[in-house]
């Protein structure tokens, strides 16, 4: 994953995984920031040539022992790219992180492999979120067994936060009046990109799971009054300047996560090699000719 500066290194925490049981105590408060690098790949780059370049990375995070780790993603929609998503509490998390990275052997193989990725990219950008814990329904933390992510990305108008804020929490509660399956997590762009930013994302165990969204959407029409859904028509209206939804799949071959990440889902993560063919065995010798075929 391309450096982009000492600080935002594009390397954070991935998302956290929690093991969920009957009568759990609560689940922690979800880390505060979503750090988001975005690596756009050149055609014809973004498959094995993109794993093999990735991969040395994650091998270069586990030799040096670096503590906080992510989960990258590539894009089902849209331009080729790759996602790599972290979770941090403080920015002073990531400056004592990065201490691990500060030896000159360290530094002169990731300064390689940076070189060797940038040559399969055409650009390359890094944002930082809050976690907004009001605009988040149902948010999931347990993703190790989900392989997709779907991303809406809405741009909300300037000075017009407070109409959106209302928009969100009406569709929160109409999820719960339909009884859907919806969940999301909610961020507010801090820093790479426009204030008014906010993305949506919610992970899914297979693309199966887009369907039974798009079902539990018809649900929810029915819940809605004559005056709900004019409410927030002009709600939406007033506080939304631009929305689009993105999808996207993990790629384990380039991802840096824990072990109790992976434990989730052993063989999606940490796949075993494929078996090498058993050997052939060693032809036979031609047997001899007979006594009386020998030339005289």
């Amino acid at each position: 994953m391309k450096q982009i500066s000492p600080i935002f290194l594009g390397l954070s925490v991935a998302l956290s995984s929690v093991t969920v049981i009957a009568q759990a105590p609560a689940a922690p408060a979800p880390p505060k920031y979503l750090q988001v690098v975005v690596e756009y790949t050149k055609p014809g780059k973004g498959g094995a040539a993109h794993d093999k370049t990735e991969s040395a990375f994650v091998a270069a995070m586990a030799k040096a022992k670096f503590p906080i780790h992510y989960t990258a993603f590539n894009a089902i929609t849209g331009k080729p790219r790759a996602l790599y998503l972290s979770r941090f509490n403080s920015f002073a998390e990531i400056g004592a992180a990065n201490k691990a990275l500060s030896a000159p052997a360290v530094a002169a193989e990731l300064e390689k492999l940076n070189v060797a990725d940038g040559d399969l990219l055409t650009d390359a950008k890094t944002l930082i979120f809050s976690t907004d814990t009001a605009l988040s329904y149902h948010s999931v933390s347990n993703i190790g067994d989900r392989h997709f992510l779907e991303a809406d990305i809405i741009k909300v108008k300037p000075g017009h936060g407070k109409e959106f804020t209302e928009l969100v929490k009406m569709w929160q509660a109409m999820n719960d009046k339909a009884g859907t399956s919806n969940h999301w997590g909610a961020y507010h762009a801090e820093y790479g990109e426009d204030a008014t930013y906010y993305v949506f994302l919610t992970a899914h165990k297979s693309l199966a799971d887009v369907d039974t969204e798009f079902a539990d959407y018809d649900k929810i029409g029915p819940a809605l009054t004559d005056d709900d859904k004019k409410k927030m028509r002009e709600l939406r209206e007033s506080s939304i300047e631009e929305d689009h939804s993105e999808l996207y799949s993990a790629n384990p071959a380039q991802s840096y996560v824990t072990d109790d990440f992976i434990k989730a889902d052993p063989t999606f993560w940490k796949p075993k090699p494929a078996a090498k063919p058993a050997a052939k065995p060693a032809a036979a010798a031609p047997p001899a000719k007979p006594a009386a075929e020998t030339k005289k």
